[in-house]
């Protein structure tokens, strides 16, 4: 077993990227094994790690199809929908509450 290498925070060389800036450049992993590690120093507590991902070998992100984009409309409208009251929110109800506002906070609405 081969060991990853690890370099500190800001000092990777090009060619490496991590999944939020591959995916900025509008690519993927595509299936490759992480290439290296990324090292941040703290202070108080451990340090942070993030895996980095060779650019050669990363493919262009896959297109939305219709039925996924439709899918992905279905499950949003879904969490607009109150529970309690099973009205439509107008927003995303926070999983805090699992409610929407006027549900979780009758008492306040009520004075307004």
């Amino acid at each position: 077993m081969s060991t990853l290498p690890v370099y500190r925070w800001r000092l990777a060389p090009d060619g490496y990227a991590t999944i939020r800036q591959l995916r900025a450049r509008g690519l993927r992993p595509g299936g490759q094994d992480v290439a290296a590690v990324l090292e941040r120093p703290r202070r108080r507590r451990g340090p942070l790690f993030a895996y980095l991902y060779l650019v050669d070998l990363a493919k262009p992100v896959r297109p939305m199809t219709p039925a996924k984009r439709a899918a992905l409309a279905k499950a949003n409208a879904a969490q607009q929908v109150c529970p309690n009251c099973k009205r439509d929110a107008g927003y995303r109800i926070p999983s805090s509450l699992g409610m929407c506002v006027p549900c979780a906070y009758p008492e306040e609405q009520c004075a307004a």
